[in-house]
């Protein structure tokens, strides 16, 4: 027998879509998590065949290890609009059913049914939750920066660049007015705060890349980060995969004999595709044979370049891919290579 549920999950309870074998989906229910995996454990050892799923969110992986340690095959999926009738009726009920439905369809051998996302190891979530911790903290600090710079703004004043540090500061508060200087500076201990936290993380993720081949120009730092958010590069079977995982694919809108392009998809990885593009950048001056960094040298305009930008910015990503799977080599792809 096969059972197959759709869960769609919240932080206190979870809404349980089942279908049995090929029958139609039955009512879906409320329930807690531990509701959940007594009836998913009570199938399991009734000899069913256990399929379920559930969107990728807030909630993490957590339901997806203990489901699997019960013996259930669970598929996380990717966050999509479910109403494709456009009725504009969002319920928990109704993505649950619909979520069931579409593992059943994706159990039949439709794969286009949801996009799964790839589960990291525990190890692997541990580590890519420390390398997004240092784009938080600069986060916070560039806010901190931008309230201060604000209230200045109100008060008719041009503050400097980096006004929040130590050098400038020194020379910036004097001329504040008592009232004002004391609101900005909390806002410039906050920020002194953030930083210092960054430098401590800084050097930590970099050794990560200590003695590994990098690109020049890419640095350790955005070598580490690159790889905290790929994983693994072998999960990729072909160079469209990588490059469509970046959302650095152009968008097209053709029919018949027309065929149009326009701007990104950004259907991918938002912190992998800020680093690529970061990176090219970077790499202009480093990297004088790589062929879609010359045709950025070569552009005629700022808006052609930044297009170039944006392709060798996808191109890069396949080419970490042929080089990290060993398909080719950096000599190959006319890359120079440095050691950190």
């Amino acid at each position: 027998m096969t059972i197959k549920f759709g869960f769609d999950v919240h932080a206190t309870q979870v809404t349980s879509c089942r279908q049995i074998e090929g029958k139609l989906p039955q009512p879906a229910q409320k329930l807690t998590v531990e509701q959940v995996l007594r009836l998913v454990r009570a199938h399991v050892e009734a000899g069913a065949q256990v399929y379920t799923c559930y969107e990728a969110g807030p909630c993490g992986y957590g339901l997806h290890r203990q489901l699997g340690a019960l013996g259930a095959t669970n598929y996380v999926v990717a966050p999509q609009r479910w109403d494709e009738r456009g009725q504009r009726v969002k319920t928990d009920q109704r993505d649950a059913r619909e979520l069931c439905q579409r593992l059943d369809r994706y159990v039949r051998g439709n794969t286009e049914a949801f996009t799964v996302v790839r589960v990291p190891t525990p190890a692997q979530e541990q580590w890519r939750a420390l390398c997004r911790q240092r784009a938080a903290l600069l986060k916070e600090r560039q806010r901190c920066e931008l309230r201060g710079h604000g209230l200045m703004l109100g008060q008719s004043i041009a503050a400097p660049a980096g006004w929040w540090q130590p050098a400038t500061w020194g020379e910036v508060a004097p001329q504040l007015p008592g009232w004002l200087r004391d609101q900005i500076a909390r806002w410039q201990a906050e920020a002194m705060r953030f930083d210092q936290a960054v430098h401590e993380l800084t050097p930590l993720l970099e050794a990560h890349s200590a003695g590994q081949p990098v690109p020049a120009g890419l640095g350790a730092l955005t070598n580490t980060l690159l790889e905290s958010e790929i994983m693994d590069w072998h999960r990729f079977g072909n160079r469209r995969q990588p490059a469509s995982y970046t959302g650095l694919c152009p968008g097209e809108d053709s029919s018949g004999r027309r065929r149009r392009q326009h701007a990104v998809t950004k259907h991918g990885n938002p912190r992998l595709r800020h680093l690529l593009v970061e990176a090219i950048w970077r790499m202009v001056q480093h990297q004088p044979d790589y062929p879609p960094l010359q045709r950025i040298r070569a552009a005629h305009g700022a808006r052609e370049r930044k297009r170039r930008v944006v392709a060798a910015a996808r191109q890069l990503a396949v080419d970490l891919w042929r080089i990290r799977t060993d398909r080719q080599t950096p000599a190959q792809l006319h890359l120079r290579m440095m050691i950190h």
